[in-house]
């Protein structure tokens, strides 16, 4: 099965489950907006996605440059500020078994199949 985390507002999100859909393999769409991570959820991603906790920030969002761009941050730091604010996590995230992958562009999905 592959697991998207999908934010429907968001061009990338949408062209990544609409080629995730063509796969006709079984998805699930999580809404991380609407239903965020838990602390282990997140943890586990980031683990299968092989990244350090700043690299699945979205930098330009209003929320990181005002309260944290700058600051010297651990990775339990950014992983508080991902449950605080969900919104700061890059997406959308695609996981398939023990991998994932930021699917920006939508084509890297092609690397967890």
């Amino acid at each position: 099965m592959i697991t998207i985390y999908h934010n429907p507002r968001c061009s990338k999100s949408r062209d990544g489950l609409c080629f995730v859909e063509d796969l006709n393999e079984e998805i699930e769409v999580r809404k991380y907006l609407d239903e965020p991570f838990t602390k282990s959820e997140l943890l586990d991603v980031i683990k299968k996605l092989n990244i350090k906790p700043i690299e699945l920030v979205r930098t330009n969002e209003k929320d990181w440059k005002e309260n944290y761009k700058g600051k010297d941050l651990s990775d339990a730091d950014i992983i508080e500020a991902f449950l605080k604010n969900p919104k700061l996590i890059e997406r959308p995230i695609v996981v398939k078994g023990n991998k994932a992958v930021i699917a920006r562009p939508k084509e890297k999905i092609k690397e967890i199949l």
